[in-house]
């Protein structure tokens, strides 16, 4: 490798893992299911938000490496304890049904690749990953995650393959089209839901945190959470990883559309429900090379999102009860920080014994996120501006406008998404379907 990529590689962090991680199997189903049902009309939702992931994602990168200290710790010290709880809650809740829906999704890729039990694959090789995670040390676990994220450009590699209406993609990328219909409406939620989702945040916070303290040579594995000077390279290479890190989520996300849109769309196969019948719909269809790509990085984005969805709500946790957290720590130093791991996981692995299936698992994540995802972003505009958290590092004008616009479109998908879902009577049901017909 030479020295200019690896210094590049070197770079890359928590900005790559998280953005990586969005694409996770629940996120690919959401995209299957676009591109299936609506072709290429919705690929325009991955050029739209973008510059809203990244303005999100840089302030969480800022206040992480600023104070030290993810978000649940800056809340705890600068914020009222309502809205600790009220935030917390909802994340830990929303990320145990994360992992549940991304299992159950991983389950399927393997169940196409290997034989057996796909309960049983699904939880060796995830506790597997959980006892890499507990053994190994910062800096491998952090390499480890940025092969995995890699590996997802098995999605892009597959569009290259088998995308041939180029024109058609384009012309869907860059001219926005717009669909009345109440499933279309549902769909381009899903993928905001799915895109801007509030574990994100506080997994990038903590993880430049974690970052900071390592390289000060902090051996206590607690959250200071107070401002640190962060010199202008650090700033600036934080700001870059997070750019870098959510160009290639929705790259990966775009070809995922641009992909089932081109074969599955194309083909009339508009109804699927899981990405287990998206990648068997491509096997005629596209050839095995394409089937095998599809389940590869499918697999892959569920090893990388479930240590991640966990680590975020052990983060949370140790934050608020003031434990040592730290995967740099042994787990003699950070009993609490990993139990909550294991414990998360395990929660999300006996899903589908307590009879929640997969569509179930990500209904109840939308509806939490929805709700969080308003109060969240709010929450990051004002931390972000807080010099008591960031110090003179406080967030730029531009920015500030574009995570308020972000909040407000948020704000109206969480409204919509809450009204779609509510039982209305017949006559209020005929005056919303004669606005956005079925």
């Amino acid at each position: 490798m030479p020295n200019r990529l690896k210094k590049f590689w070197k770079s890359l962090g928590p900005g790559l893992i998280t953005g990586a991680s969005d694409d996770d199997p629940s996120g690919i189903v959401s995209y299957s299911i676009a591109g299936a049902k609506y072709g290429y009309s919705t690929l325009w939702t991955m050029i739209f938000i973008l510059p809203l992931m990244v303005v999100i994602q840089e302030m969480c990168a800022r206040i992480g490496l600023s104070s030290s200290c993810g978000l649940a710790g800056n809340i705890k010290r600068h914020y009222s304890k309502l809205l600790l709880v009220f935030i917390s809650t909802l994340i830990i809740v929303s990320n145990i049904f994360n992992i549940g829906a991304d299992v159950y999704g991983m389950a399927a890729g393997i169940e196409l690749l290997l034989p057996g039990s796909t309960k049983i694959w699904s939880f060796l090789i995830v506790f597997f990953m959980i006892g890499l995670i507990i053994k190994l040390p910062y800096r491998r676990i952090v390499g480890i995650f940025k092969w995995l994220a890699i590996s997802l450009l098995a999605y892009v590699l597959a569009g290259v393959m088998f995308i041939t209406d180029w024109p058609s993609v384009l012309a869907g990328t860059l001219i926005p089209s717009f669909d009345g219909r109440y499933e279309y409406l549902l769909v381009i939620m899903a993928i905001f839901g799915t895109t801007i989702s509030p574990y994100l945040a506080f997994w990038q916070a903590s993880e430049e945190a974690e970052e900071e303290r390592i390289k000060r040579d902090n051996t206590d594995g607690r959250f200071v959470c107070e401002f640190k000077t962060v010199t202008k390279n650090e700033l600036r290479r934080a700001m870059e990883d997070t750019k870098y890190g959510m160009v290639f989520s929705n790259l990966v996300g775009f070809f995922i559309i641009a992909l089932t849109g081109s074969v599955l769309f194309s083909a009339g196969i508009n109804n699927i429900e899981t990405v287990k019948d998206a990648a068997e719909a491509l096997r005629p269809l596209a050839g095995e090379y394409a089937y095998l790509l599809f389940t590869l990085g499918l697999i892959s984005s569920g090893l990388l999102a479930i240590p991640i969805l966990a680590g975020s709500s052990a983060y949370v946790l140790a934050e608020i009860f003031n434990w040592e957290a730290s995967l740099d720590r042994p787990f003699s130093k950070a009993k609490e920080f990993y139990i909550v791991i294991v414990i998360a996981t395990a929660f999300g692995l006996i899903m589908p014994y307590l009879g929640i299936g997969p569509i179930k698992a990500l209904f109840w994540t939308a509806i939490i996120h929805a709700i969080v995802a308003p109060f969240l972003i709010i929450t990051l505009i004002h931390m972000a501006n807080n010099p008591a958290i960031v110090g003179p590092n406080v967030s730029k004008k531009s920015s500030n406008y574009v995570a308020y616009a972000t909040f407000i479109i948020m704000l109206l998908i969480a409204i919509a998404f809450i009204i779609a879902e509510m039982p209305f009577p017949e006559e209020a049901k005929a005056v919303i379907y004669s606005v956005f017909p079925r």
